[in-house]
């Protein structure tokens, strides 16, 4: 039957394709189908269940409790002991060797570092709850840094030309003394002497990963991300090394003493056989540009990662890798088609703390309790 309609004007028939419009027939949705729902604020304030009731709520809140369900998931395959069959050992380099049934990489940029995130990576690594880092030379400098002088809390709109005048430098609404960078120059140029007489001497050939551990090992703090990463034997590669205060300091330093060399290589070899040698694979990853695609690229080996969980603010429309949605690394073969990737478009210092409350932390604690 059709419908007739008159106008207020005339009795003209409206369209029959305006009036299908209006009143076309819902199809019923799938039962399993969940239903929009938020907090219940009678209950009190329960942290827990207001994270959970995210999965619910719809927008980016919905996409956090995917990400929760994505990263648990992990863990869940984490969980799993290795068998005989399944371990692997003859692998010599220990950061390679299998450790767990999942291998997680864990990246992010260096302004995670910078703020107080940087914490909640440290608990990660200190805790060997992932098995690989890819950070830019930011990611390295600014967590050495922060052992010897601390970083502040500015403001966004503070004036670029007012704090060069007064040696502040600033990232974002932090604010960072140049002091700090030259205590960091006096610390690390004694090392840099260190690693090219142990390449003259010995034939050490170094590559960013290796020098990282070895800062990492001579830092002494527990604060810092590159002391537990090389005590726990968690590579940290910085496939742009070169690209901060750290290239700085090299820089400068390949004047008064020239000739150590930084093998890119040999890293690359390692961080894609981390990959192909995995079972299954995890990518967790705070922003975007290298760090992002160099976890993903390495995931291409096998085939593509089992888990993946991205994490930025960047969108896609002007086709850059930071915006990339999850489906265009299916379409590489970086991650899995038969996977259930999550992208969240957040801020990861507004989100990161509360998903590894949600994943992380009660996986750690609850085996902490049963041991």
């Amino acid at each position: 039957m059709e419908f007739k309609v008159k106008t207020e004007k005339n009795d003209n028939i409206a369209p029959n394709v305006a009036v299908n419009a209006v009143l076309q027939p819902s199809q019923e949705l799938p039962t399993e189908t969940p239903i929009v729902a938020g907090y219940n604020w009678e209950n009190g304030t329960d942290y827990n269940k207001i994270l959970e009731s995210y999965t619910q709520s719809g927008f980016q809140a919905t996409n956090f409790g995917k990400a929760v369900v994505e990263i648990n998931n992990m863990l869940k395959c984490r969980s799993v002991p290795l068998t005989e069959e399944t371990s692997d050992p003859y692998e010599e380099d220990v950061c390679i060797k299998k450790k767990t049934n999942c291998t997680l990489f864990l990246g992010y940029t260096s302004n995670m570092i910078s703020s107080g995130l940087r914490d909640t990576i440290r608990f990660l690594v200190k805790n060997k709850l992932v098995d690989c880092i890819v950070t830019t030379a930011g990611g390295v400098e600014e967590d050495l840094i922060k052992c010897l002088a601390p970083t502040y809390i500015g403001d966004f709109n503070l004036s670029g030309k007012v704090l060069r005048t007064r040696g502040i430098n600033r990232i974002g609404n932090l604010l960072v003394p140049n002091d700090n960078y030259c205590q960091f120059e006096e610390w690390v140029t004694p090392l840099l002497n260190e690693m090219l007489d142990e390449q003259i001497r010995d034939g050490i050939v170094w590559s960013p990963s290796r020098l990282i551990q070895r800062l990492g090992e001579r830092i002494q703090d527990e604060s810092s991300v590159c002391y537990w990463a090389a005590r726990n034997n968690i590579p940290i590669f910085s496939p742009a090394l070169t690209d901060g205060s750290l290239g700085d300091m090299m820089y400068f330093h390949s004047y008064k003493r020239p000739g150590l060399v930084i093998d890119i290589l040999s890293d690359l070899r390692r961080l894609n056989t981390m990959a192909v040698k995995a079972n299954n694979t995890g990518m967790i990853i705070l922003g975007g540009g290298v760090i992002k695609h160099h976890i993903c690229n390495a995931n291409l080996m096998r085939n593509g990662a089992d888990y993946s969980v991205y994490i930025n603010t960047a969108s896609e429309f002007d086709g850059s890798d930071a915006g990339a949605r999850p489906d265009e690394a299916v379409s590489w073969g970086k991650i899995r088609p038969n996977a259930n990737p999550v992208k969240l478009y957040s801020d990861a210092t507004l989100v990161f703390p509360l998903i590894v409350a949600q994943t992380f932390a009660k996986y750690y604690f609850s085996n902490k309790k049963n041991v």
